[in-house]
C-alpha cells in the first residue's frame, strides 16, 4: 500500500464537518494542576463552543484523511440520516445504541478480515474506530431535533455512544462451553495526539484484532472477549473500569488489561500505585492525586498482578522482548520524597509510581487487580497488565508535519505488537492453568 500525503489529500477529503476558521487546541496543561474545562478556551455561543477538545481534532487533516482512506468517512453521514428520522428521545436512542454497536463490529470485522477493505488503510489500523466515534459524538453534539431533546438527555445519547461503540456491551462470553477458557482483554484510545495526530494505539489494534475468537493453548481452546478504553482521567473517575469490569470478572478465567507503554519492549507490570502522576490526558486536562475509588478508606497503595509473569518472559512469544517490570515510586513510610525501588515497594509506603507509571495505564491496572481483589478473586483469578512496545512510524517518516498517516515499517511494527499480545495471552492461560 502506497502512503499518502495528508496534504495533498487533505482538500479531497469530505464528511461533513464544519471546519472553524481559527480554532487552536490547548496547549496541555502542566502537570500538577487540575484543569476545570476540558473543553476549548474560545468561550462563544456558537455550537462550536460545547465540542471537545478530541471532537475538535476533527477539523485536522490527518483525522479526516484516516477516515477517508478507510471507509469510515461514511459512518457520521448514516447517523445523521437516521437521526434525521427521529421524531422522540426514545426513537433517537434506539438509533444511537443501533449505530454503536454498528460502529464496534465493523471495526472488528474489519481488523479480523470480514468484509470489504474498503480504502487504503491496512485491516489492523485501530485509528478509523477512534475517529469515526468522535465524529459520531460531534454529531450528537451538535444536533438539533425538531422535537427538543435536553441537555441530560443528550449526554445519555453520548453515553449510549461511548458504552456501544466501545465493545462494551458486546463482552459475551457464550455459557456452557465445556473445556472453552474465558478471557478479558483491553484496549485504549490513541493519545498524546497534540504531539502527534497520526498515531496509533497498538493496545486498541490488538483488542479489534482479538475480540471474539479462539485461540489454542496447551490447556486447550480460550475465547478472548475485549473491549477498548477512552484517554481521559474523567471517565475513570466515574468508574467506567469498574463498571465494565465487574459483571465479567467472576465468570473470567484470566483479564489482562493492554496499553502502549516503553520503546521495543513488552512489559509484565508487577506493581500498580494508587497515585496519578498529572500527565495530561486525550482532553488536554492534568490529574494529581490519590487514585479515586468507591470506600477510600479501605485503598491500598498497591496492587499486584496474579498473571504467570515467570511463564510469559520465559516464553518465545515474537520478536520484542518481555521482561518482568519490577520497578516503582514510593515516599517510604516516614518519609518526605519520592525514591525509585527496583524490586517493588516496601512496607507502609505510599504510592507515587507503579511499574507501568502515574498514568492510565498503571490506573486501568489498579483499578481493574483492585476491583479483583474486592471480589474475592485474589487467588482465583489470574489478572494484572501487560505493557506493548510504542508503536513507531518508519524511517523517514516520523515527522508529523511533513509524514504520512501510514508506511509499511508502521504497518509491520502494528502487526508484530498484535500477534505477540496475542501469544502473550496464550502463555498466560496456559501458565496460569498449570
Amino acid at each position: 500500500m502506497a502512503p499518502s500525503s495528508p496534504r495533498v489529500r487533505a482538500g479531497l477529503l469530505g464528511l461533513g464537518l464544519a471546519v472553524t476558521a481559527c480554532l487552536s487546541v490547548p496547549a496541555p496543561a502542566t502537570a500538577g494542576t487540575s484543569v476545570a474545562t476540558s473543553r476549548t478556551a474560545a468561550a462563544d455561543t456558537s455550537s462550536a463552543a460545547a465540542l471537545t477538545v478530541e471532537e475538535l481534532r476533527l477539523d485536522r487533516a490527518v483525522p479526516r484523511e484516516i477516515l477517508a482512506a478507510s471507509g469510515f468517512d461514511t459512518v457520521t453521514p448514516e447517523l445523521a440520516r437516521r437521526l434525521g428520522t427521529a421524531r422522540s428521545y426514545a426513537q433517537a436512542r434506539r438509533i444511537v445504541v443501533g449505530e454503536g454497536s454498528a460502529l464496534w463490529r465493523r471495526a472488528v470485522d474489519r481488523a479480523q478480515g470480514r468484509g470489504p477493505a474498503d480504502g487504503e488503510l491496512s485491516r489492523d489500523d485501530d485509528r478509523p474506530l477512534y475517529w469515526a466515534r468522535l465524529a459520531m459524538s460531534r454529531h450528537v453534539r451538535e444536533w438539533d431535533p425538531g422535537f427538543g431533546l435536553s441537555e441530560v438527555q443528550r449526554a445519555a445519547l453520548l453515553g449510549d455512544l461511548e458504552q456501544t461503540s466501545r465493545g462494551r456491551t458486546d463482552l459475551r462470553h457464550p455459557p456452557g462451553a465445556k473445556g472453552l477458557k474465558r478471557v478479558l482483554v483491553t484496549g485504549f484510545d490513541p493519545f498524546t495526539l497534540d504531539r502527534d495526530v497520526r498515531i496509533s494505539n497498538p493496545s486498541g489494534a490488538s483488542a479489534l484484532a482479538l475480540d471474539g475468537t479462539v485461540i489454542e493453548t496447551a490447556q486447550g481452546p480460550a475465547r478472548i472477549e475485549t473491549a477498548v478504553f477512552p484517554v481521559r482521567w474523567r471517565d475513570f473517575a466515574e468508574g467506567t473500569v469498574e463498571r465494565t469490569l465487574r459483571p465479567y470478572l467472576r465468570q473470567a478465567d484470566l483479564f489482562t488489561t493492554v496499553s502502549q507503554g516503553r520503546v521495543g519492549r513488552f512489559d509484565i507490570e508487577r506493581t500498580n500505585g494508587a497515585w496519578r502522576g498529572g500527565f495530561p490526558d486525550n482532553e488536554n486536562v492534568s490529574r494529581r492525586e490519590t487514585v479515586p475509588v468507591a470506600d477510600p478508606a479501605s485503598q491500598p497503595q498497591w496492587t499486584t498482578t496474579s498473571l504467570p509473569y515467570r511463564e510469559i518472559v520465559a516464553a518465545d512469544t515474537g520478536r520484542f522482548p518481555v521482561y518482568d517490570n519490577t520497578s516503582v515510586t514510593e515516599i517510604p513510610a516516614g518519609g518526605t520524597a519520592p525514591v525509585v525501588r527496583p524490586d517493588g515497594p516496601t512496607a507502609g509506603s505510599t504510592a507515587r509510581a507503579g511499574g507501568g507509571g502515574d498514568y492510565l495505564s498503571n490506573e486501568i491496572a489498579y483499578r481493574a487487580t483492585l476491583l479483583r481483589d474486592r471480589l474475592g478473586l485474589r487467588e482465583a483469578l489470574p489478572g494484572g497488565h501487560v505493557h506493548t512496545p510504542v508503536l513507531q512510524f518508519g524511517a523517514g517518516n516520523t515527522d508529523p508535519a511533513t509524514g504520512t498517516v501510514t508506511d509499511p515499517e508502521f504497518v509491520r511494527n502494528r502487526l508484530d505488537i498484535i500477534a505477540q499480545v496475542r501469544a502473550i495471552v496464550a502463555v498466560a492461560v496456559s501458565g496460569a492453568a498449570g
